[in-house]
């Protein structure tokens, strides 16, 4: 892997490297003035093409980034940053994004932590919201556009409250057959918030269901200062998810449904979009659970047979009520 750029290197003659804010197995990202446009200060994506890899597949890498490179450059959407430019230098790629100021949301755990408290339910649905709105924006592309790495650190919360999705480094662009997508950069995710089907890398089959799964894990970290049990862990253990009212009674239970729904661990039990994760969050209707998850609500975890009897005692206690009220009207002369 070749080092970081220096401060102070000028690439494409005309970004100015000013600082490494990032660094990877891939690559690095970096902090840039553009000197062309003084003043503006916007982020750059470095991706290194294995020096290993044979001068057909090298030329492959590169076909396929600006081929998909171009397709992030359309995008354009108020919480995601806007890609205005890419191009390739000595054996690296670049990808040029406007620079967002503000703490992630990983920091904003950590400072709730820190004072012993949570953060607030009604922000981080808030934030829940705005995160909705970017992946319904990038699943409708045409083709869908899936990130693939939501997490708290990829998520900025700018000076005036907006969120940012900030970081594409695994973002993937689906094929219209949707047998199977290509990867902008080949990675694998953070474990803690990947669904199963992701780990296979690019061999495993995703779609907008493993970003839904993402963002339920990125939502169960901010409600209870935890991130989830890990898919793997999960798939060996089936007790190891701990409901997120058990880490935090102050969360609602609509919230806690709703999360645990994006976190199944099939993706065919998830949210089918997520439009129809968002309806159930943020709803202020009735709560109103997706068949799969009735099961398990609360109100239906016993075995049917012991929901009779429950009803049935319920009964018998109602009729011993209402006789011992009616009792004295009845020896009364």
């Amino acid at each position: 892997m070749l080092p970081p750029l220096r401060s102070g290197t000028i690439i494409r003659s005309r970004y100015r490297i000013i600082e490494t804010v990032g660094q990877g197995g891939m690559g690095s990202v970096y902090r840039a003035e553009d000197t062309l446009l003084k003043g503006r200060f916007c982020a750059i994506k470095e991706i290194q093409i294995d020096p290993a890899s044979s001068p057909t597949e090298q030329e492959q890498a590169r076909e396929q980034f600006y081929r998909e490179a171009s397709v992030l450059a359309r995008l354009d959407h108020p919480s995601l940053p806007k890609v205005s430019d890419f191009f390739s230098e000595d054996n690296r790629d670049f990808l040029v994004m406007d620079f967002v100021p503000g703490n992630d949301l990983r920091q904003k755990i950590e400072e709730a932590r820190s004072k012993g408290s949570f953060l607030p339910e009604h922000q981080v649905l808030d934030w829940a919201g705005q995160l909705c709105d970017a992946l319904t924006y990038l699943h409708s592309q045409n083709p869908p556009v899936l990130h693939r790495d939501i997490k708290p650190a990829n998520i900025k919360l700018t000076p005036d409250g907006l969120i940012k999705l900030v970081d594409f480094g695994l973002v993937k662009v689906m094929i219209p057959d949707d047998t199977r997508t290509v990867t902008v950069i080949q990675g694998r995710g953070t474990v803690l918030y990947t669904p199963l089907e992701q780990y296979g890398g690019d061999s495993g089959h995703t779609d907008a269901r493993s970003d839904i799964y993402s963002l339920g894990a990125t939502l169960y970290h901010l409600l209870t200062n935890e991130p989830p049990a890990e898919a793997k862990t999960r798939f060996l253990q089936s007790g190891a998810l701990r409901p997120p009212r058990t880490l935090n009674p102050h969360i609602s239970i609509r919230s806690e449904q709703a999360i645990l729904w994006a976190l199944e661990m099939h993706p065919d039990d998830r949210p089918p979009s997520v439009q129809a994760f968002k309806d159930v969050l943020l709803s202020t209707g009735p709560l109103t659970l997706w068949p799969n998850l009735q099961s398990r609500h609360p109100l239906n975890r016993v075995a049917p047979v012991n929901r009779i009897l429950a009803l049935t005692a319920l009964v018998l206690l109602f009729i011993a009520i209402l006789a011992t009220a009616l009792s004295p009207t009845l020896l009364s002369p």
